[in-house]
C-alpha cells in the first residue's frame, strides 16, 4: 500500500487519515467497525493520496456470484470506497461536512473473474470543490471509478455522485 503525497500539502487530520488508511491493520479495523462487508469481500487499499485512490477486490468465494464472477454489489462496494476515501481525505481537518451518495451508475464491460483494482483519479478536482464550499453551502461531484483486471482490461466503470454540505 502506498500513500505517495507530500506531507507539506496535507494538514494534520489528512496526514492522520492517510496513516490509518495506509496501515493494513488500521484499515481492517476501521472497515470492520464502519463497513464490515468490505472486510468480508476482502477489499484492500492499494494507494491513497490527494490525487487518486486505488482499491482492490479479490476473486474468491466470498466475492463470487453463482456465475463464477465477482458479485456486482462487491464491485460496487470497492468502487464506492475508492471515491469515498478520497472524499474523507479531502474533508479531513477542514471543518464539519455531511456527504451522501445521491446517484450511482454502473457499466460492466467484461467478466470479473480475477482480482480487480478500482481507481478514482479525481482527488484534485474534489479538493477544489470542498475548499470552495461556503458554510451551509452544498455541491455535488460525480466521481468515476474504473475497474481494471490483472490483464489490464477494463471490467467495469462506476459513476458515483456525492453530495456535500459544509456545516456552519
Amino acid at each position: 500500500m502506498t500513500s505517495q503525497t507530500q506531507t507539506t500539502t496535507l494538514n494534520k487530520a489528512q496526514q492522520d487519515y492517510l496513516g490509518k488508511m495506509s496501515s493494513p491493520m488500521m484499515f481492517w479495523l476501521g472497515m470492520l467497525s464502519k463497513l464490515p462487508t468490505a472486510v468480508f469481500w476482502g477489499l484492500r487499499m492499494k494507494t491513497i493520496n490527494l490525487e487518486k485512490c486505488e482499491v482492490t477486490i479479490p476473486y474468491f468465494w466470498r466475492s463470487q456470484n453463482p456465475f463464477k464472477s465477482i458479485y456486482f454489489a462487491a464491485m460496487a462496494g470497492a468502487a464506492e470506497l475508492s471515491t469515498g476515501a478520497l472524499c474523507q481525505l479531502a474533508m479531513a481537518g477542514k471543518g464539519k461536512f455531511s456527504m451522501l451518495v445521491v446517484d450511482f451508475r454502473a457499466q460492466y464491460s467484461k467478466k470479473a473473474n480475477q482480482k480487480i483494482t478500482f481507481t478514482c483519479e479525481q482527488g484534485l478536482e474534489l479538493n477544489e470543490k470542498i475548499d470552495s464550499l461556503e458554510p451551509n453551502g452544498t455541491d455535488q461531484l460525480t466521481m468515476v471509478s474504473i475497474g481494471i483486471n490483472e490483464d489490464g482490461d477494463e471490467v467495469a466503470r462506476f459513476h458515483v455522485t456525492w453530495s456535500f454540505k459544509r456545516k456552519s
